[in-house]
């Protein structure tokens, strides 16, 4: 058992792009990398031996509320931890459930103690404190434990953002202490990462900056972006963030995006993404391809009998075609929601991978402009 470790490897001569591997106790991940986002501990209409194979997936996502709902603790301390109950050996992270603060704002109640929550699987209540996440993520097992935060909405007054990063350095407080007051479970480190919160206000979001870089943790994230503000925003703020984060420690930017938005937020110094876009798209016929977005439902693909996407290495996008694709959709049959997934994962893992190619080659300014027009065109 160790703590994770980030080892530097490539700087981009042109931006703020950089290569790394990241060393768990459940293996190593090459950055930059997207996370496949398994909520409930799945992907969803993805098994996990396609995640390992076509996808090639080297850490998933896990959500602290939904898990927490269901199957609940006792079940995953039975199973031996997440790992075990679903059957994945690479690392994975858990998210807090602090986004969750943000998205269900109509059946939670934020205190100083923590967030009320309303179940919305039955209605009962629930009472979330940074320490008892820190105990739920402990029982989840996840190699990477995230900080119990509030995602401020978008807009908020600088008041407000004040206010909610404040509270927010307070419970990761309390979370770094109830880390480490317990121990990690069932045979390998857990490591806590803090989020950086402060809305979209730059003197906040450097105060805040501050005060995670202070918990000298194994890695960081940037949270409270792609809530709606716009993208050249998000980029400034990112770009603000990388600036004031450590160097020689993973920066992991929650929650974003599309494969143009990754691309962008690579060139400012990002390693780490998870975003349910490439699964929740691809579940309603939006395509991510080498060649732009697709709608598969349009009646234009109806006699394309080329494969979904040739320019990647998957086995599922170049086998199966346009039409037949669209033929599943139109029946509503449930292996369209599985290859359109696997196509959007597969691509997205695709993207990063040749960012990394790039970034050692020394090109990757160029390519990363002509990618980002290319990706963004709708055919």
């Amino acid at each position: 058992m160790g703590a994770l470790q980030f080892e530097l490897q490539k700087q981009d001569l042109s931006s703020k792009a950089r290569t790394g591997i990241i060393t768990t106790d459940h293996g190593t991940i090459p950055t930059p990398i997207f996370m496949p986002v398994g909520t409930g501990g799945s992907v969803k209409a993805v098994t996990q031996a396609q995640l390992n194979g076509e996808v090639k997936a080297g850490i998933i996502l896990g959500n602290t509320y939904h898990l927490y709902l269901r199957p609940g603790t006792e079940t995953l301390e039975h199973a031996g931890g997440l790992h075990r109950f679903m059957h994945w050996d690479k690392p994975i992270l858990t998210d807090s459930g602090g986004y969750q603060v943000f998205s269900l704002a109509g059946t939670r109640k934020i205190n100083e103690e923590g967030v009320m929550f309303q179940s919305h699987i039955d209605g009962s209540k629930h009472l979330f404190t940074p320490e008892k996440v820190m105990d739920i993520q402990r029982s989840i097992g996840a190699d990477i434990i995230m900080a119990f935060d509030e995602c401020p909405p978008y807009p908020s007054d600088h008041a407000y953002a004040e206010k909610s990063m404040h509270l927010t350095h307070r419970w990761l407080d309390r979370s770094f202490n109830q880390v480490q007051n317990t121990s990690s479970r069932y045979g390998h480190t857990q490591n806590l990462f803090p989020i950086v919160q402060g809305g979209t206000y730059t003197d906040l979001r450097k105060l805040s900056c501050e005060y995670v870089s202070s918990k000298n943790a194994t890695g960081n994230a940037i949270g409270g972006l792609s809530v709606g503000e716009p993208e050249l925003m998000m980029y400034e703020l990112c770009g603000l963030c990388c600036e004031n984060l450590p160097v020689h420690k993973p920066r992991y930017l929650m929650g974003v995006g599309t494969p143009w938005n990754i691309l962008e937020c690579i060139a400012l110094g990002i390693d780490m993404f998870d975003c349910v876009m490439p699964t929740r798209n691809g579940r309603n016929a939006m395509l991510f391809t080498s060649n732009g977005v697709i709608n598969i439902d349009n009646k234009k693909w109806e006699n394309d009998f080329s494969p979904i996407d040739d320019g990647i290495e998957c086995t599922t996008s170049n086998y199966y075609s346009k039409a037949y694709l669209r033929h599943l959709f139109k029946s509503k049959e449930i292996l369209g929601l599985t290859i359109a997934s696997i196509q959007n994962l597969a691509f997205y893992l695709h993207v990063v991978t040749e960012a990394r190619r790039h970034i050692e080659a020394g090109d990757f300014a160029g390519w990363k402009e002509e990618s980002v027009a290319r990706f963004k065109q709708r055919l």
